[in-house]
C-alpha cells in the first residue's frame, strides 16, 4: 500500500471532447510539429548534458521544459516564489505535465516513478538532469531513495516530489506520502509545499478549472499528449506556500499533515 497508491479518478473524470475548446486543426498540426522539434533538438543535445555541472543542466533543462511549454500551447505561471537555496518542494500530482512545469518555473531536481525511466525520449532526459527514480516494487530500496535525496539536499539543491504517489484529477487529491518528507527533516532543509492547477480560457472571457491535461486511469502518453495539443487556452498555475520549518520530534507524518494543510488552503484560493 505504502508503494504502490492507487487513485479513483480514471477517463471519466475527463472533460468530454464537445465540452473542451479546441484549437483549429492547424493550430495543433503547428503545435505537433513545434513539439516534434523540440524533443529532436533535446535528442541532439542529450549527449552534451552529460559533460554539464549539475546545475548548469538543471538550468539547461529549465530552457527545454520552458520551449516544450511554448510548442505544446500550454501557458504557465508561478504566484509566487520559492526560497533560494535548498529546499523539499511538495506537489501535487495531475499530469506528466507537472514535472515539465516545475522544471520550467524553479531549478529542481524531480523524483519520479520508476517506470518514467522507460519513457521513450524523457526517461533518457530526465535521468541525465539527476532526476532519481522511485521503484515502488521494490520497498526496500526506500531508504536508499531517501538518502540520496537528504544527499541532494545537503548539496544545497531543491528537489521535487510529488508525495501523493499517483495521479489524480485535480478536482480532488490523495494524502501526502510522509517518507520522502524524512530527507527534508535529516538534511534540516525547509519543505516548500506547492499547488498545481489547470485551468482553460473560456469562449466569453475568463476562466474555469479543468481535467483536460490529467493523466489518469488507462490513458496513453499519446493519447494525453493529443488533449494537451488541441486544447484551447490551457494555463497551468503554480502556488508555492510557505516554507515549513523540519521538526525531527514532532517527525515526518507531522511534517506531511502540515504540507497537506498549506496545500488545501492554497487550493481553495486558486479562482
Amino acid at each position: 500500500q505504502l508503494w504502490r497508491p492507487s487513485s479513483p479518478c480514471g477517463v471519466g473524470c475527463l472533460p468530454a471532447p464537445e465540452a473542451t475548446r479546441r484549437v483549429p486543426v492547424t493550430v495543433a498540426a503547428g503545435r505537433a510539429a513545434a513539439t516534434v522539434t523540440v524533443v529532436a533538438a533535446l535528442l541532439v543535445a542529450l549527449p552534451a548534458f552529460g559533460l554539464l555541472s549539475r546545475a548548469r543542466a538543471v538550468a539547461a533543462a529549465r530552457v527545454v521544459a520552458r520551449g516544450l511549454l511554448l510548442a505544446l500551447g500550454v501557458r504557465h505561471r508561478m504566484v509566487g516564489a520559492v526560497p533560494a537555496g535548498a529546499a523539499l518542494l511538495v506537489a501535487n500530482h495531475i499530469s506528466w505535465l507537472d514535472a515539465v512545469v516545475l522544471l520550467a518555473n524553479a531549478p529542481v531536481r524531480m523524483i519520479a516513478k520508476h517506470e518514467v525511466r522507460a519513457w521513450p525520449v524523457i526517461g533518457v532526459a530526465a535521468a541525465a538532469i539527476g532526476t532519481q527514480f522511485i521503484d515502488r516494487g521494490h520497498p526496500r530500496r526506500l531508504p536508499d531513495t531517501v538518502a540520496a535525496t537528504t544527499a541532494a539536499l545537503r548539496a544545497g539543491a531543491s528537489v521535487a516530489v510529488f508525495a501523493e504517489g499517483t495521479t489524480w484529477c485535480g478536482r480532488s487529491g490523495g494524502r501526502l506520502r510522509p517518507a520522502m518528507f524524512q530527507a527534508a527533516i535529516d538534511a534540516m532543509v525547509p519543505v516548500v509545499p506547492l499547488t498545481i492547477r489547470y485551468h482553460q480560457r473560456l469562449a466569453g472571457g475568463g476562466t474555469d478549472a479543468t481535467t483536460v491535461a490529467a493523466f489518469v486511469g488507462d490513458q496513453t502518453l499519446l493519447s494525453s499528449l493529443v488533449r494537451v495539443i488541441t486544447a484551447a487556452g490551457l494555463t497551468v498555475t503554480l502556488r508555492p506556500c510557505r516554507p515549513l520549518d523540519p521538526d525531527r520530534a514532532a517527525g515526518r507524518r507531522h511534517l506531511a499533515a502540515e504540507a497537506a494543510l498549506a496545500m488545501g488552503r492554497a487550493a481553495s484560493a486558486d479562482p
